[in-house]
């Protein structure tokens, strides 16, 4: 059944994927990719994000004709989940049409997945479907977070 993005069957195991259910995650993510709306950039960008309770919620890249107003795939993922009432992440897969480089975070979305913790992976793919994994406390090291606002 899904509902608003959501895809709770078959649920991912907590803790890190692995196998068949890091091959779902990364196959979400290619899926958000091709309802991806840039009429402008023509870069179709995909991403789906792993709740600490194994539910997968996507996300694609949304172009407005005024630039700014537009949305990133990874912070469209977060949002949807967190308006599901999700919080803690495990892990992200990024997709492109990106032929031999790995697609990454731009400054923006780094900063809003530092919002919910460093530790989690990210995994960056090419458009062949190869990829990498990252912390995300290695795309933003010496990062400013939550915690941070405490030490005033």
């Amino acid at each position: 059944m899904e509902r608003s993005g959501q895809h709770p069957l078959p649920a991912v195991p907590p803790g890190q994927p692995q196998g068949d259910h890091l091959q779902l995650l990364l196959r979400r993510s290619r899926e958000a990719k091709n309802c991806a709306y840039c009429p402008y950039s023509r870069f179709p960008v995909g991403a789906a994000l792993l709740t600490a309770g194994g539910e997968i919620f996507s996300g694609c890249n949304v172009e407005n004709a005024c630039y700014s107003l537009g949305m990133c795939a990874e912070r469209g993922a977060i949002q949807k989940a967190i308006s599901e009432g999700h919080t803690n992440f495990k892990a992200m897969a990024i997709a492109s049409d990106m032929g031999d480089h790995f697609i990454t975070p731009c400054g923006a979305c780094r900063q809003v997945m530092r919002e919910f913790g460093t530790d989690w992976d990210v995994y960056l793919t090419k458009g062949d479907g190869t990829y990498i994994v990252k912390r995300l406390e290695e795309l933003l090291p010496t990062s400013f977070g939550p915690e941070d606002l405490k030490k005033v």
